[in-house]
């Protein structure tokens, strides 16, 4: 893997600097759900709620899907993938690193 921008990659990070997002997709770790059982978990109001799962969908790490009143959510492996190889690439050595780079 390559890293085509590391710009790219900041509102998948930024969604998840937060405790209730990160609580969300733990959550969703086990299948998918409904935003009705996401708020049973939380003592958060439904606009709030709205909120986290509009950041989490924009960002591409869950994805969501009407069902009647309710949306249901499941985590989007692909992107969760993409994230955890982006990562495991930008903090392992490698030839053509910034830091060897500038030398």
């Amino acid at each position: 893997m390559s890293i085509k921008s590391y710009a790219e990659y900041i509102p998948a990070l930024k969604a998840v600097t937060d405790e209730t997002r990160l609580k969300i997709i733990d959550m969703l770790s086990c299948g998918q759900m409904c935003a009705c059982d996401i708020l049973d978990e939380f003592s958060i109001s439904q606009s709030t709620l709205s909120y986290h799962m509009k950041i989490l969908t924009e960002s591409s790490i869950i994805n969501a899907v009407r069902d009647g009143a309710w949306m249901r959510y499941s985590l989007n492996m692909e992107k969760t993938e993409e994230i955890i190889s982006f990562i495991t690439l930008i903090t392992t050595e490698k030839d053509d690193c910034i830091c060897k780079i500038k030398s």
